[in-house]
């Protein structure tokens, strides 16, 4: 099976569908798919639910899909850099279901593992658990919550062979990899291409049976969601 595709269009051809749920990796603007998101964006797909651990910022990230109101449900853990996230879910023409971030990660997690639920103490007594089932422990109380598991996966790799190999950068890595395992059909754009057997299998972070097509993406803008900067020191041999 030929996995490497020409361009990120062809990377997605014939898996989008109107109401399918899409993973998307990353963490703020760090580490996130953009241009599979823009190709998902330019096919015109709708009535998307995605899982995120947010939707990027305004005209960056899922921020784009956001403008063009291409989806309908949000399962994220954070909306606060994202002002058209928050309008759109205040005014009722977006749908949020809220996760504490850790339950997030391990509700991806379980789906990837054929996990179907699990309990946790996170959110009990709070409106996370209302609807939930709650049960007691050793004398704990835990709630339930649902392993989550996708249509598609889009994902961003520092480097990844022509077998779907991937290996993540740094803070790059965050909810790469439990998404990559979580959906029926993964697509990963890769900043470095290399052939198969060039990546030591003991650095590979998600092995190339969980990837269906992987594309090139050369040299990718990588934002900076909040720069933070403070006044150069002075060196007492510079002053006067």
């Amino acid at each position: 099976m030929k996995k490497v595709q020409s361009n990120v269009a062809q990377a997605l051809d014939g898996v989008l569908f109107d109401g399918m749920t899409i993973m998307a990796g990353g963490f703020g603007l760090c580490g996130i798919p953009e241009a599979l998101i823009y190709a998902i964006r330019d096919s015109g797909v709708k009535d998307l639910t995605v899982i995120s651990n947010n939707a990027g910022v305004d005209g960056i990230g899922l921020g784009v899909l956001l403008e063009t109101k291409q989806i309908r449900k949000m399962i994220s853990s954070y909306v606060g850099e994202n002002k058209l996230f928050a309008q759109q879910y205040l005014s009722g023409e977006l749908e949020l279901e809220f996760n504490p971030q850790g339950t997030l990660a391990e509700r991806i997690r379980a789906g990837g593992a054929g996990i179907p639920a699990f309990f946790t103490k996170t959110g009990v007594g709070t409106i996370i658990a209302e609807g939930k089932d709650v049960r007691e422990f050793d004398g704990e109380s835990y709630v339930m919550e649902r392993g989550l598991f996708a249509d598609l996966s889009i994902v961003h790799a520092f480097k990844g062979d022509t077998e779907g190999n991937l290996v993540y950068r740094k803070t790059a890595r965050n909810f790469n990899p439990i998404m990559a395992t979580a959906s029926r059909f993964t697509v990963a754009e890769v900043e470095h291409l290399v052939e198969a057997g060039k990546i030591d299998g003991d650095q590979v972070h998600t092995p190339g049976i969980f990837v269906k097509r992987i594309v090139h993406v050369p040299n990718p803008v990588k934002h900076i969601e909040q720069r933070t900067t403070r006044p150069r020191l002075v060196a007492a041999s510079e002053v006067n």
